[in-house]
């Protein structure tokens, strides 16, 4: 029967070329250009170079403060008091990176000026992220305690100023009027890894006051577990920890931060979370609503070229239905000629999209960022074809059940 639906399918759309053409650039554009946003959101959101644990880690990076008595409300990041003070405490973690919001600075070595981005970091930040070294080697525990003015650079940053990666260990660095010594470099990060900088110096070295008592500030911490049979506890060791931190500020009631998943971390980023409420629903709701906004356009032009073809096989139509063909059939078969026709659009979409991807990547367009359609990816597109073919199917269909025999045939 579907063998057959397909050889009826393939006929149709052989008959009428132009609106075939029409039909198969709409859906092949839409849904390439899915599958690009697909494809840059599981490159973003999956767990990648440098930060390839993710699978057992969690994330403090968002804190928000209340206060009932003006209504207010105040979000950013934690401080460096709180997280070292606090988050450092907690005993289920194996290790914690501890990192601040990279910040631009203006950087010279032989005359040549570069703007970098700058994080500080404690020595544990090197463990946790799985950097690639390729040249030198990261800085330790003593010499963060000493407030050496070392620095571990990118690989993009080594190639700025020096010959090669091994001639940049040992030199220096002028950054913020700092004379820093580079003892390594590692590859260069993607820009939307949420560790990127070209730079990184133990945090002993900011011009920040590090004795601040606010629980508010610019820095950033990764728990990362044993096993991921950990995550849960260290949840709620955390949120046990969280309920004892005293308010430092007065005019403030109320402290929501949590230990997220990257996933989590980032939905609170989008400012989408408010208190115990992660964002998570509002974020799939919006998403789900701009999916939907996306294809109805496509979807509404393909009913109406699928309208155009009932109408041109009324003739088909009036003669099935008189040799006893209920509408239920009628129905089942055109939804699968719409599905036929919307998966052979998806099939051009992917080799389009996929002729994107690699013309994005040999570009270098989005620098240190390789993208790739995954397993994950096809399966959106699978999905997008499934829910595109149905959507723009069932009304047509339903038109064309409801056709009475002799206005069918009588419309040809």
């Amino acid at each position: 029967m579907l063998k057959n639906y397909f050889k009826i399918a393939i006929a149709v759309l052989k008959r009428r070329k132009f609106f075939t053409f029409i039909s198969l650039f709409g859906i092949s554009f839409t849904l390439a250009i899915i599958i690009l946003v697909a494809t840059f959101l599981d490159y973003v959101l999956s767990a990648g170079y440098p930060d390839t644990n993710r699978n057992r880690e969690l994330y403090v990076s968002h804190m928000q403060l209340n206060s009932s008595k003006n209504h207010s409300q105040y979000n950013g990041g934690p401080s460096f008091y709180f997280i070292n003070r606090y988050v450092t405490t907690l005993k289920t973690p194996e290790k914690i990176a501890i990192f601040s919001n990279s910040s631009a600075t203006n950087s010279y070595t032989n005359n040549k000026k570069k703007v970098n981005n700058l994080r500080y970091t404690n020595d544990k930040f090197w463990d946790v992220l799985q950097f690639s070294f390729t040249a030198g080697k990261p800085y330790g525990k003593q010499q963060l305690d000493n407030a050496e003015k070392v620095a571990v650079i990118s690989e993009e940053t080594s190639e700025a100023y020096f010959t090669d990666d091994a001639a940049a260990v040992g030199k220096y660095i002028e950054t913020d009027n700092v004379q820093y010594r580079i003892i390594g470099v590692v590859k260069s990060l993607p820009f939307s890894s949420n560790v990127y900088a070209d730079m990184w110096v133990p945090y002993t070295l900011t011009k920040e006051d590090l004795k601040n008592t606010g629980l508010m500030g610019g820095y950033s911490a990764i728990l990362l577990m044993s096993s991921k049979d950990d995550l849960d506890k260290t949840r709620e060791e955390y949120d046990q920890m969280v309920s004892k931190v005293p308010m430092q500020d007065k005019q403030f009631d109320q402290m929501f931060t949590f230990a997220d998943s990257y996933f989590q971390s980032f939905i609170r980023s989008m400012h989408l979370a408010e208190g115990t409420n992660s964002g998570m629903g509002i974020f799939l709701s919006f998403a789900g609503i701009i999916v939907l906004l996306f294809l109805l356009l496509p979807t509404l032009n393909l009913v109406n070229l699928n309208i155009s073809r009932i109408i041109d096989r009324s003739s088909e139509i009036g003669v099935r239905k008189a040799f006893g063909a209920s509408s239920k059939t009628l129905v089942y078969q055109f939804v699968i000629e719409n599905l036929i026709l919307t998966f052979l659009g998806g099939i051009l979409g992917v080799v389009l999209s996929f002729v994107i991807i690699q013309v994005a990547n040999s570009s270098n367009i989005m620098p240190n960022m390789v993208l790739s359609i995954n397993f994950n990816v096809l399966f959106v597109t699978l999905l997008a074809c499934v829910v595109f073919g149905l959507l723009s199917g069932v009304y047509p269909a339903w038109r064309m059940s409801r056709m009475h025999v002799v206005t069918a045939l009588k419309a040809q």
